[in-house]
């Protein structure tokens, strides 16, 4: 069996060392105004338009064609569906139903239109093929221009605005929020708001509830309570504002069968044309910039940290004021774009950065003389890192992707035992998700089915529009504990000889 970090190198021809330069921060494609248009004639490396030379191009194909060749040994499983828009978001809703071998589960994506259609928030169904049911020889004969016949589209919203971040309620996952280009957070119960037909000129469908109490657009940083029906979210005034959905509950259930709506419908907006809003619990100053991103502590619907563009990673506490707890100054040497607090221990907290690298911090330890001293630096992006997650499975595994079209998985506790042989890999690496062309703006573990992962990327600079999503699930063969893997493979090489030497 190769070692981990050989699977690493395997999984991506782009794994390697390198120098670690900053890279010009942009999030994902929105449709440009004129000031956007300007900015990027003047942007430094954004100066060419946004495409890719024929070099960089030929690059990247060459890559990509290494990497569908290695799909096979690889991943146990892996569908690719070609989107007409880009979805800048892409999250796992409920599990449906399950049968022998596949479930069908709820996923929610957007499309980030041009504004010749409306922008919508997408509810689709997927059928998630189960572990070790796949044909290796299948799961790599995909069209990349194709819809995967794994998903299909269930329902369609008009949003109003682009879609910018799509987060569920962990209590009830029919219940989504999402950010848009506006100060306001948007809630949606996706059971009971009709299906629309997106065309222009068609109004926007109307959000069950508004959460108010932003000053300037919030587009990004959003964040939803694991343990209550809390919201938290971070924008360009440089605050985060915590709400509370529970005046307009009426049954939280988890995940119930029920179709009922979980949101009240008041007189404000039950048979209106405008949705009820509620108002903040809280407004929390202390970042010096916009905020990139939120997360809540994993035990307490009181405690949550951000992360902006001043560099900054700041932990609050609703219990004692709207003033920081901890503020870690340069916990990265660039903007923050992203944060993650462990499920399993709520002392790790792990941030992404346009420093290309992503930091473990110990909230027990995250200073030394007001800067920020992490834990460990993973270093194994060559562009600014947009997205981090912990595992829902394993405490000390996580994912980060990237610019770079890279979705890294990584295992703190594999640090400590990188092997001299293969150093040539960043420590902690063990696998390289490399099925993207483009910046992969988005992934979501599925809690479900752990280590079966969503990813989307944003491939306006490859294709000049439009993106990918993959569900992908690598060979259990790399992640399980190595002595049961050599033990498997022992059994095998035993059966194999046995036929072999059958008259």
């Amino acid at each position: 069996m190769e070692s981990d970090e050989a699977a690493a190198a395997a999984a991506s021809p782009q794994a390697s060392g390198g120098t670690v330069t900053p890279a010009p921060k942009k999030r994902g494609r929105k449709p440009k105004n004129k000031d956007e248009s300007q900015e990027q004639i003047s942007g430094g490396k954004m100066k060419e338009s946004g495409k890719k030379t024929k070099q960089e191009e030929q690059s990247v194909d060459e890559k990509y064609s290494q990497w569908k060749g290695l799909v096979p040994i690889l991943y146990d499983w892996l569908a690719n569906h070609n989107l007409v828009w880009p979805s800048l978001s892409c999250r796992w809703g409920p599990q449906l139903d399950q049968a022998t071998y596949k479930n069908r589960q709820r996923l929610y994506l957007s499309e980030q239109t041009d504004g010749s259609v409306p922008n919508t928030l997408v509810i689709a169904n997927c059928e998630v093929v189960k572990p070790r049911v796949a044909a290796a020889e299948h799961i790599s004969q995909f069209n990349e221009e194709a819809r995967s016949p794994f998903v299909k589209k269930y329902k369609t919203i008009i949003h109003p605005g682009e879609v910018n971040r799509i987060r569920e309620l962990p209590q009830n996952s029919k219940i989504v929020a999402t950010h848009t280009d506006s100060p306001d957070v948007l809630i949606w119960d996706v059971d009971t708001q009709p299906n629309r037909h997106a065309v222009l000129g068609a109004a926007s469908s109307r959000p069950d509830l508004i959460l108010t109490g932003h000053q300037d657009n919030a587009e990004f940083a959003l964040a939803m309570c694991p343990t209550e029906p809390f919201v938290l979210s971070g924008g360009k005034d440089k605050m985060v504002v915590l709400w509370s959905i529970q005046d307009h509950i009426t049954t939280v259930g988890t995940d119930s069968k029920s179709s009922g709506s979980i949101i009240k419908q008041t007189g404000e907006g039950g048979d209106k044309t405008e949705s009820p809003s509620v108002g903040p619990r809280g407004v929390y100053q202390g970042h010096d910039d916009t905020v990139e991103d939120v997360a809540f502590s994993p035990t307490s619907a009181q405690e949550f940290c951000s992360v902006g563009d001043d560099s900054c990673l700041i932990l609050w506490d609703a219990r004692t004021g709207t003033s920081p707890v901890t503020k870690v100054e340069k916990a990265h040497d660039a903007d923050l774009h992203c944060v993650d607090w462990n499920p399993h221990d709520d002392n790790l907290i792990l941030t992404g950065s346009a420093d290309n690298t992503v930091r473990l911090y110990d909230r027990r330890s995250l200073t030394s003389n007001g800067v920020g001293t992490p834990i460990y630096k993973f270093e194994g992006h060559k562009a600014a890192v947009l997205c981090v997650q912990w595992s829902p499975d394993k405490a000390s595994v996580f994912g980060s992707s990237a610019e770079d079209g890279l979705l890294n998985i990584w295992d703190y506790d594999r640090v400590s035992k990188k092997s001299d042989r293969a150093a040539k890999n960043p420590a902690g690496l063990f696998f390289q998700h490399a099925g993207h062309r483009d910046k992969v703006v988005d992934f979501h573990w599925n809690a479900a089915d752990p280590w079966t992962i969503v990813s989307v990327s944003d491939d306006c600079e490859t294709t000049g529009g439009g993106g990918t999503l993959q569900i992908w699930r690598m060979s259990d063969l790399i992640y399980r504990p190595e002595e049961e893997v050599l033990t498997e493979l022992e059994k095998f090489k035993s059966h194999v000889m046995t036929c072999a030497s059958k008259p």
